[in-house]
């Protein structure tokens, strides 16, 4: 098992998985700044291991098969775990929480073992929303934290998280994307994570 962990594209995978664990760990600790900065670098990660395992030279069928099921797996710690421990964590770990949670993280398996299933690799369209894009919105979305009372941005992120979960097994097709995103994700990832650094050096409370 560890011979395919000579593949640097999945070494980068794990790195997003190491984010992603990050951000569990910060979110449980209510470090919320740091979670975030912390799943927009799992984001640069699984954006980026699939094109450099595309241009990696001489990458065996095995390998790629190997790294396809490696990245579903961090995806769901990713994009559906470390979201939901966000939202449990700014409810306070209340109980009615934990429907929004698990409704995106069953969204997210589900989402998951029908991509791994039924979609091939040829498709330049997603059905439904990608799971990584929850690593997109969620960053987003807690730039209103401190903008909106407690109670008020519980309620802002408990939907987001609900819609979220909608949109991930929903059946309308997105584009793949194409060379310019990832100028694009990356400016985004840096300058949000720019934000919440300055967050952490200077909070506003």
């Amino acid at each position: 098992m560890l011979g395919f962990m000579k593949d640097f594209a999945n070494w980068l995978t794990l790195a997003g998985l190491f984010c992603g664990l990050f951000g569990i760990y910060f979110a449980i600790r209510g470090l919320f700044p740091a979670a975030m900065i912390s799943m927009l670098f799992a984001l640069w990660f699984d954006w980026f291991d699939g094109p450099i395992a595309r241009r990696s030279r001489g990458r065996s069928l095995e390998f790629g098969e190997f790294g396809a099921q490696l990245d579903s797996m961090v995806d769901i710690v990713c994009g559906g775990v470390c979201p939901a421990i966000v939202l449990l964590s700014y409810a306070e770990f209340s109980l009615w929480a934990l429907p929004g949670a698990f409704l995106l993280l069953a969204a997210g398996v589900v989402r998951l073992s029908y991509f791994n299933s039924f979609c091939s690799g040829q498709d330049p369209t997603y059905v439904g929303l990608t799971i990584d894009s929850n690593l997109i919105a969620v960053p987003l979305v807690f730039l209103l934290d401190g903008l909106l009372g407690h109670t008020a941005f519980v309620v802002c992120l408990y939907a987001t998280i609900v819609v979220l979960a909608i949109l991930n097994v929903s059946s309308f097709r997105m584009s793949k994307p194409r060379a310019g995103s990832y100028y694009v994700i990356s400016f985004y990832v840096s300058g949000l994570s720019l934000f919440y650094a300055w967050r952490i050096c200077w909070p506003t409370s």
